[in-house]
């Protein structure tokens, strides 16, 4: 809804009071940028590698470019063949993010304002995957974000400080912003208002009869719209795996599993457990009397009873000697496990007092033998010793890449068996071979073998689950291009033929609105214009539904709101084609008949308004603290990414 008045509200009240750009100021962090604040101003004076600088703060090449790397991943997730060129529209608001970020920074450096350490690293332990299985912060998670983010922990916590100041400088700007009832029923009446009308269709297909593009007109077409035709880089794969196939034979021997079991006869021990009553207190003299009493025959809550509260008594069912050697200590715990079923033990000083024990039962452990444990040590040693086995290939394919080795020579050091794939884009599928498919665990190769330039070393990758690795390099690399006219002469036809129709069907459409005004009706128009379309169709809404539709609106009905009753408008189709409404009749709203949707449309101008401070207060910040951009080394630096291609 909100949005919804953004985009319509064409008032001076209006466009004074809604703003113009959306701040996730309470948000949190999220690690693919910042969100964009502003614009920042124009300065020069700064090195070549700095794009901008506020105070001691700066935004470098670096910074920027791992920005728009991760920006073009996130692309490449929705269209595979994304390239710089296609998300270079971003590249200002993530600039305007790093600039207004560092405003904040210098700002607070300028007036002391805290950011400790301690802070950050908080945010840091709320991070995805940093956590273990405890719920606990966990260094080797942090580790592991880190590597899969390539980012520094430096980096990290620069945009943290980022993030927290953002909350904490603009939390206290945007709270309680207030819009007046008054205004708020406005706005709501607008949503109320209703609109009746006409629409027409003008489709393409009456207007391809007799298209046929002659090998000059194609020729033109396709140089003009090479765009519409490029193919996304191919490249040729070299994949070795070092995972469990590479060491399917290396096993435990039985002289192995014998000197382990040897080493660990302690694991393997036969163990009981004890259910036992013991008493504890403070001097020696009256300990001895409560155990001459527990060995005469009385329960020990009886023996302890004559020492009244100075006695503690307690149960600790089945208790191993770990355990309640964690209680009582080892002294206590070693006279207890010697004690046969029954017995009285003690008293025995603790850390706690003397303490007495009565053996209530006892439980046998079992424990295995060599041969009872013989199959568990053999699997537990033989995948150690193939983990250990697959480290040490990656050791040695790596130590041989450090040599300066390539792809072929550190494989061949390994020996492991290489796969080539056939010429395949980034997504893994192949334009020559339509059946090839790449194994869904050697996603991250793919990855890296697109990432990684054609003479780089060979990269070794983490496999997920227990897939081991994989050494990458590419082989055969075909930049993205056109596809030959030849090839997709049909296709190219297809569109040329589309295109001619749709300037027909527009030149026809434009016709039907420029008449279809004041008294002439949207069939007359029609009539007049002589083309082969539909009749006309009655249309009506609420403004309100605009809204519900969540920017879903068919253009039927945002024409219906976009123009005044009595006149016409035409606009294009997502289908192919164009629409021309005209609009009959408007009938205002009355928002006073639903006092619900005024509560709720001032809470999201209150939210708009508070929106429209962070948005004032970034921007007076940016200004105070005079943040300067460069001009020639940004262009040049935008220059340099789209010829790289990504």
């Amino acid at each position: 809804m909100l949005s919804f008045f953004r985009r319509v509200s064409k008032s001076k009240i209006g466009t004074g009071v809604m703003a113009f750009v959306l701040i996730a100021i309470l948000g949190g962090f999220a690690l693919a940028d910042l969100s964009n604040f502003g614009t920042g101003n124009l300065g020069l004076g700064m090195a070549s590698g700095t794009l901008a600088k506020v105070g001691d703060q700066e935004v470098s090449e670096r910074e920027m470019s791992d920005a728009m790397q991760r920006r073009l991943q996130q692309a490449r997730q929705q269209r595979a063949d994304a390239d710089y060129a296609s998300v270079m529209g971003d590249f200002n608001p993530l600039l305007d993010s790093l600039v207004d970020e560092r405003s904040l920074m210098a700002f607070a450096d300028k007036y002391d304002f805290p950011l400790s350490k301690r802070m950050i690293d908080a945010e840091i332990a709320q991070l995805p995957g940093t956590k273990g299985l405890n719920g606990q912060f966990s260094e080797q998670g942090y580790q592991a974000f880190l590597a899969q983010q390539r980012l520094s922990d430096a980096e990290v916590r620069q945009v943290l400080a980022g993030g927290l100041l953002q909350r904490m400088l603009l939390t206290p700007v945007v709270t309680n912003a207030r819009v007046p009832v008054g205004m708020a029923t406005v706005y709501a009446s607008m949503l109320l208002e209703s609109r009746q009308g006409e629409a027409v269709n003008v489709p393409l297909d009456p207007f391809k009869r007799g298209l046929q593009p002659s090998d000059v007109q194609l020729q033109q077409f396709y140089a003009a719209n090479r765009a519409r035709y490029m193919i996304p880089e191919q490249r040729v794969l070299r994949i070795a795996r070092i995972g469990p196939e590479q060491v399917a034979g290396v096993a435990a021997s039985d002289q192995e599993v014998t000197a382990y079991y040897n080493a660990n006869k302690t694991t393997y021990a036969p163990s009981d457990t004890r259910s036992l009553s013991q008493v504890v207190v403070q001097d020696q003299a009256t300990a001895n009397a409560i155990a001459q009493r527990a060995r005469s025959g009385a329960t020990l809550a009886a023996a302890a009873a004559p020492a009244g509260s100075g006695a503690a008594v307690s149960t600790l069912q089945n208790q191993t000697r770990a355990a309640y050697a964690g209680v009582a200590g080892d002294k206590a715990a070693n006279a207890v496990f010697a004690a046969a079923n029954g017995s009285v033990v003690g008293p025995v000083q603790s850390d706690f007092g003397w303490v007495i024990v009565k053996i209530d039962s006892v439980a046998a452990g079992g424990g295995k033998t060599l041969d009872q444990a013989r199959a568990e040590i053999a699997t537990k040693l033989t995948q150690d010793k193939r983990k250990s086995a697959i480290e040490d290939l990656v050791d040695k394919v790596q130590n041989t890449v450090d040599n300066g080795g390539n792809f072929s020579e550190a494989v061949a050091a390994a020996k492991l068996p290489v796969t080539t794939t056939p010429l395949i884009t980034s997504s893994g599928s192949s334009r020559s071979e339509a059946s090839f498919k790449l194994p869904p665990e050697l996603a991250p190769a793919l990855k890296t073998g697109f990432d990684i330039a054609p003479n780089d070393p060979p990269e070794i990758v983490t496999l997920p689950g227990d897939s081991g690795y994989a050494v990458v390099s590419p082989g055969q690399v075909i930049p993205s291009a056109p596809s030959p006219l030849a090839s997709i002469r049909e296709q190219v036809a297809g569109d040329w033929i589309n295109d001619e129709a749709s300037k027909r069907a527009k030149a026809a459409a434009t016709q039907v609105a420029a008449k279809a005004s004041g008294n002439v009706s949207l069939a007359d128009a029609v009539k007049a214009v002589g083309a082969a379309i539909p009749a006309p169709q009655p249309v009506a809404a609420r403004r309100i539904q605009l809204t519900n539709a969540q920017g879903n609106v068919p253009p039927a009905l945002k024409l219906l709101f976009a123009v005044g009753p009595g006149h016409s408008r035409m606009a294009p189709v997502p289908q192919g084609g164009f629409v021309v409404v005209k609009v009959d009749k408007v009938v205002p709203g009355n928002a006073l008949v639903a006092p619900g949707l005024i509560s709720q449309v001032q809470g999201e101008l209150n939210q708009a308004s508070s929106q429209d401070y962070a948005q004032q207060f970034i921007s007076d910040v940016r200004l105070h603290m005079k943040a300067k951009r460069n001009p020639g080394a940004i262009e040049a630096f935008k220059a340099r990414l789209v010829s790289s291609g990504g």
